[in-house]
């Protein structure tokens, strides 16, 4: 059972938020490199990376996904998809706090002057 209206342009803002989800978690894993990881860890080599879409946004690959789960959830519009975006963008925030508290204390003072002009997850607007 849906709760958006059933009108071509909500399936179309869905379809290109979907687009543009996956687009953004995929340029951001590749601007990454060697340096992602599936957990919190230190690699060799390790780097504080802050071009691409990380000059703007700290997790971009959250975002991503996120934005793109959003738009699946206009396509599809069932609760439970609705549901599984709220609980995903809980997960990855919880994660995300334990990896910034990790690139912190790895990178020091360059990494909270990148918290300080970054968003987490959104671009910081002011």
């Amino acid at each position: 059972m849906g709760v958006l209206p059933d009108a071509p342009m909500v399936w179309e803002t869905g379809l290109a938020l979907t687009a543009l989800g996956v687009g953004v978690a995929i340029w951001a894993r590749l601007i990454l490199g060697g340096n992602w990881s599936g957990t919190v860890t230190l690699k060799k080599d390790h780097e504080l990376v802050c071009s691409g879409p990380y000059r703007w946004i700290r997790h971009p690959i959250y975002t991503g996904i996120v934005v793109a789960m959003v738009g699946s959830g206009l396509i599809r519009d069932h609760r439970k998809g609705w549901i599984g975006v709220a609980i995903v963008l809980a997960a990855f925030y919880i994660k995300a706090r334990r990896e910034e508290r990790f690139l912190s204390e790895e990178f020091g003072d360059s990494y909270r002057e990148h918290s300080r002009r970054t968003g987490m997850f959104l671009p910081r607007l002011i």
